[in-house]
């Protein structure tokens, strides 16, 4: 090993707005202490850090000139707890983009309030690989 993943930095016109969004959904602790470099921290310690990027273009998915960069993976359960979790994603300003799903497994993909994407997915079992 070279290095420990210290967190991973999400740009964005108003990061103290995106980490409030993203603690919404995992019930995180927000420090804001630096309005432009703000830590999202879990009871583990694990972070998410969302950074000052004036001139932030956010991504359009499924827009390749306009790639999404990176994203997000949120797992709920089942599909009704997807219904529950979709409904509380878009209160606290998601955007639906689209449905990717079955009855046993699927993902549906939102974009944050700074438009980048992220998705829910259920009935998911991580791949070997590590990816979504």
């Amino acid at each position: 090993m070279i290095a420990k993943l210290q967190c991973t930095v999400i740009d964005c016109p108003d990061p103290v707005a995106l980490a409030a969004f993203y603690a919404g959904i995992l019930g995180w602790r927000v420090d804001d202490k630096d309005p432009e470099w703000v830590w999202l921290t879990a009871e583990d310690g694990r972070r998410i850090a969302f950074q000052l990027a004036e001139d932030h273009q956010p991504p359009r998915w499924p827009d390749p000139a306009r790639p999404q960069q990176m994203h997000l993976d949120f797992d709920v359960p089942t599909l009704e707890d997807m219904e529950r979790a979709q409904r509380e994603v878009i209160a606290l300003g998601a955007t639906f983009l689209h449905d990717s799903g079955g009855e046993r497994s699927g993902f549906r993909v939102f974009s944050d309030p700074a438009g980048h994407p992220f998705c829910l997915c259920y009935g998911q079992e991580p791949k070997a690989d590590g990816r979504s």
